[in-house]
């Protein structure tokens, strides 16, 4: 037997990727001496072995001792989930994403700093607090008050936001639960109270009337991105809160304003312009008609002075104007302005001096100035003045149209946009100043795909409206002053009292009389400040821990969240909150649909990780509704779509299986498709793992020796396969180490699932059983290397797979000494995988063919030629294992084979060699199978042609000889003349 060398230093190597794993020791903790018997149970048990990790953290009373190999400090900053829920997918995919780097820069000597928290999120908790009161009290905020509400929203805080902070320790997250913040804790809102009396004094802070998206529902203005668009295609019927009746969207309405003092037409009817509108109970607040300046149907009226239209519903009349900004293909070309109700009027109106006039309150029902409508709610005044239009005879046309419909996310009101006064930040240099960043080359974004939405967004970057009319936030720090006259001036201060002092010197009194402003801040004011408030800003000991290394969340923030981040950072400290940003996808179901409760796609992480009957799931959409978060609609349509997608429920697939599954994906592509049933794929893979260190455990037990003896591979004289499966051990820990820096998590996983299921279990585990079956000397070495490949490739696994790999490790030493460049040999690669792949194609044949272990199958190898009868004579016991043939004989292809005397099914298998089966008299299915091999035979010489063809066209088109390199020139060559061999031999078989 040969001894394997044993040594107490661990060596520090320079391959690969062997320093990026070293500093795992320290992370791992056991609850038993190494050299102390660890049970290991039949089978992968998700639950258990979570458990059980727990469990050993709970008993870890010492600090993980600190590595000699300290890099400094690598920070980050987990995006806030909003206390509105639990853990979604979409939470679930960022706190993976940043644990797999936090783990991996522990693994190389980094003191990591990962800061977690939660979102007070003003508008959706107010919302989703509102509709629970409503639906189990029967009371709306305004009846209880502002002061009992927000009681309401605390309980409701503490609630959500306890069981978030226990769904991201369950997923295994590894965060600094010290420094844990709410962004309307006393640190937060202090922060957010010096950034608005700051910017405010520096006058980029300003209240002034302005158009805001406005939720009538909510009775607050709201962010763009709580603005979704509905795309309607024809007349539709839509719910809108408020309303008894739905309202039908999707029509246009031409009618016409007639020309004061115009010209009476060929048919004796006053001279008129013809407009067409998707809302016509805007035309109360109209100001305008514009046509554009070159559109011959209205070119007559450029000369004249001045054109004016009388009103329909008012006594006065409004001008027409010209402006290039004109669709002439809307409609009749003459457009309606209202600038108080739309946006495009609104910056059209600005240009050309015209005032707003508001037609509807916060509310959405008609102002008292058009008394003939006053009080009305907006969309059935609008069937009204579509009825008066048309006894005006002023209605001309009305019909079917295409528009995008603006919802609020959050309360699925119509929204409505409004002028009001509001507090808005002036953003175009600190835009400018962000975007600085990116050009000087001091900022990277990954994707990189997205630095043009950078650009575009802070190019265009408008001021930012940072008010919201809510219970629930951070309450604006301004106050407006009046002296005894009457006069009055807003102030920003931190309390009472400096207002006063503020105001007193504006004013020039001094007991000027104060009012709090009772707006709240928009959320993403107080979100922008994170990287730097977390760290103890405005006091200067900010900066011990400010910047961050990686900003890392969802695309569809990049502006709201992490521009403005980049902003204030910039802004209020001068030094950038960070200089990498790593962006992922969307989190979709498996047919790439957004989750939405319209769908009833929506799974939690908990679902996943524990598993659901349908009833349960079906109990949690009913509790939903209960709560008021769902309506009987959305219950409806979530129940059906939940059962048509999970009939039998979801099995558990535990926490290890969601995280790799999660990270199987490109999470830089612009979506991620969730497949419920590839994560229990994952956990059947995790199982397979488990059996492997079983199998290995029992045959090192009975050896009569312990896995802790092997500590070097160092000066160990190898076989062939054991060489290979080092060898790709080395190119799998080569792929997670680039992996690493690149943020390609799916190839690394597809890596270790390749290394770990196909190389380790399927392939070399199995070329081992017979030597350690008969304790071979060769058994040894076998054992050897099954645990140096399961010790690295699970500290490989283990960023992604935490609970199983900390499980199994216990069981390996962590520390065996091996140079992997000495395993880098791509002639011995491919000469395997040559193997494996005549071996994968050989059984794919008995599969199709129903042949088994009883049918006594014997294997005739034909090799193509002497070299090939070499490299396969050296893999015979090899490939009678994997091919699981009674035996296997080989001999040159020549003219001396007798084909039909070896075989009863043939095909050929790749460059080096046709094979072919025969059975015993047990196999009674010949002549039918035989003759499906035959059909088989004749699609695979089709194939082999094709390709052949293809190749041949590459090689003789003139250009490839003018450009190609000598090394593809040399494949391209040897491709032909493997694929010339397959074929002669397939037809020669075939005779």
């Amino acid at each position: 037997m040969q001894i394997i060398k044993v040594t107490r230093n661990l060596v520090k190597h320079k391959q690969l990727c062997q320093p990026k794993l070293r500093n795992i020791t320290s992370a791992l903790y056991y609850s038993t001496d190494k050299d102390a018997k660890l049970s290991l149970a039949t089978g992968y048990q998700p639950k258990q072995v979570e458990q059980a990790y727990w469990t050993r953290e709970e008993q870890q009373t010492a600090t993980q001792s600190s590595s000699t190999c300290k890099r400094g400090t690598y920070r980050m900053l987990l995006p806030p989930p909003n206390v509105t829920g639990n853990l979604h997918l979409g939470h679930a995919l960022m706190a993976t994403v940043q644990d797999v780097i936090a783990r991996q820069h522990r693994q190389l000597g980094y003191n990591v700093e990962w800061v977690p928290g939660t979102d007070h999120a003003g508008i959706a908790t107010q919302a989703v607090v509102e509709r629970t009161l409503a639906a189990t009290k029967g009371q709306t905020r305004q009846e209880i008050g502002r002061e009992a509400f927000l009681d309401e929203v605390w309980k409701w805080k503490a609630e959500k936001g306890a069981g978030i902070v226990q769904d991201l320790k369950q997923l295994g997250c590894t965060l600094n639960w010290e420094r844990e913040y709410f962004t309307m804790d006393k640190q937060q809102a202090d922060a957010v109270n010096v950034a608005f009396e700051r910017l405010f004094d520096e006058g980029l802070i300003k209240r002034r009337n302005s158009l805001v998206n406005w939720s009538c529902a909510l009775n607050s203005a709201i962010s763009d991105i709580e603005v979704d668009t509905v795309e309607i295609k024809e007349p539709t019927e839509v719910t809108v809160p408020g309303y008894e009746q739905t309202v039908l969207f999707g029509r246009i309405f031409d009618f016409a304003y007639r020309i004061v003092d115009g010209e009476t037409q060929a048919d004796g009817t006053p001279e008129e312009i013809v407009v067409s509108t998707t809302r016509p109970e805007t035309i109360l607040g109209d100001v305008a008609v514009a046509v554009h300046p070159s559109d011959p149907r209205y070119s007559k009226y450029r000369n004249r002075e001045e054109v004016r239209l009388k009103h329909p519903f008012r006594e006065d009349t409004i001008p027409l104007i010209f402006d290039i900004a004109v669709d002439k293909e809307f409609g009749t070309g003459a457009v309606k302005l209202t600038p108080a109700h739309d946006r495009f009027d609104f910056e059209l109106a600005n240009r050309h001096k015209l005032d707003g006039r508001q037609v509807f309150s916060k509310s959405g029902h008609i102002l008292d100035a058009y008394p003939e409508f006053q009080g009305q709610p907006r969309f059935e005044a609008r069937d009204r003045i579509v009825e008066r239009l048309e006894q005006l005879q002023l209605l001309r046309e009305v019909r079917g149209h295409k528009m995008q419909l603006p919802v609020c996310s959050r309360s699925k009101d119509i929204i409505e946009y409004m002028l009001l006064p509001q507090w808005f930040l002036q953003t175009k240099s600190m835009a400018e100043a962000a975007l600085s960043e990116l050009k000087s080359g001091r900022l990277q974004i990954l994707p990189a795909n997205f630095e043009l939405e950078w650009e575009r967004w802070l190019e265009d970057s408008r001021d930012w409206c940072i008010s919201r009319q809510l219970w629930w936030g951070h309450r604006v720090p301004a106050y407006e002053a009046f002296d005894a006259n009457g006069k009055s001036c807003w102030v920003a201060a931190l309390n009472e009292e400096s207002a006063r002092e503020k105001a007193s010197r504006i004013l020039d009194t001094k007991e000027p009389r104060l009012c709090r402003d009772v707006d709240v801040l928009d959320t993403w004011f107080s979100s922008s400040l994170l990287p730097f408030s977390v760290a103890g800003w405005p006091n200067e000991t900010y900066k011990q821990v400010y910047p961050l290394d990686l900003m890392q969340t969802g695309h569809d923030i990049i502006f709201f969240w992490v521009a403005r981040m980049m902003m204030m950072g910039l802004k209020l400290t001068g030094e950038a909150p960070f200089q990498r940003i790593l962006l992922n996808g969307i989190v979709c179901d498996a047919q790439g649909r957004k989750m939405s409760k319209s769908l009833g796609n929506i799974v939690s992480p908990q679902q996943v990780v524990q598993g659901a009957s349908l009833d349960s799931l079906k109990a949690v959409l009913q509790q939903s509704c209960d709560a008021g978060i769902l309506n009987p609609n959305e219950l409806k349509t979530s129940t059906e779509g939940l059962t048509k997608m999970f009939p039998n429920g979801i099995q558990e697939c535990g926490t290890d299986a969601l995280r790799f599954t999660l990270l199987s994906h490109n999470i830089k592509n612009h979506f991620i498709n969730f497949d419920v049933a590839a994560c229990h794929t994952n956990k059947l893979f995790l199982n397979k793992i488990w059996q492997a260190m079983r199998f290995t455990l029992g045959a090192a037990q009975s050896l009569g020796i312990s896995l802790n003896e092997f500590e070097t591979m160092e000066g160990v004289t190898l076989s062939i396969w054991d060489r290979w499966i080092i060898g790709r051990l080395a190119e799998t820990l080569a792929i997670c180490s680039e992996c690493s820096t690149n943020y390609n998590f799916h190839m690394a996983t597809s890596a270790l699932k390749l290394f770990f299921y196909q190389n380790l279990c399927d392939v070399y585990l199995e070329t081992t059983k017979a030597a350690i079956s008969s304790r071979s000397n060769d058994a040894y070495i076998n054992v050897a290397t099954l645990t140096t490949c399961l010790s690295w490739g699970l500290q490989a696994m283990m960023p992604f797979t935490p609970f199983v790999a900390s499980e199994l490790l216990q069981h390996v030493p962590l520390d065996i000494q091996l140079n992997l460049s000495e395993y880098q040999d791509p002639k011995l690669q491919a000469e395997v995988a040559d193997i494996v792949g005549i071996c994968t194609i050989i059984r794919q044949v008995k599969s199709r063919n129903q042949i088994s272990k009883r049918h006594a199958p014997n294997l005739c190898l034909f090799a193509q030629n002497e070299e090939a009868e070499m490299i396969l004579q050296r893999h015979l016991k090899q490939i009678a294992v994997l091919t699981r043939c009674t035996n296997v004989e080989l001999e040159l292809l020549n003219e001396d084979s007798k084909f039909s005397k070896k075989l009863n099914f043939f095909s050929t298998a790749g460059a080096l060699c046709s094979f072919g089966i025969t059975m015993n008299e047990e196999y009674t299915a010949l002549a039918e199978k035989r003759a499906q091999m035959m059909n088989e035979n004749q699609k695979k010489l089709k194939k082999l042609n094709n390709e052949l063809q293809k190749y041949r066209l590459r090689v003789d088109n003139e250009a490839f000889q003018l450009m190609a390199d000598k090394a593809t020139k040399l494949h391209f060559n040897h491709r032909i003349k493997e694929l010339q061999a397959e074929i002669d031999s397939l037809i020669r078989m075939a005779a």
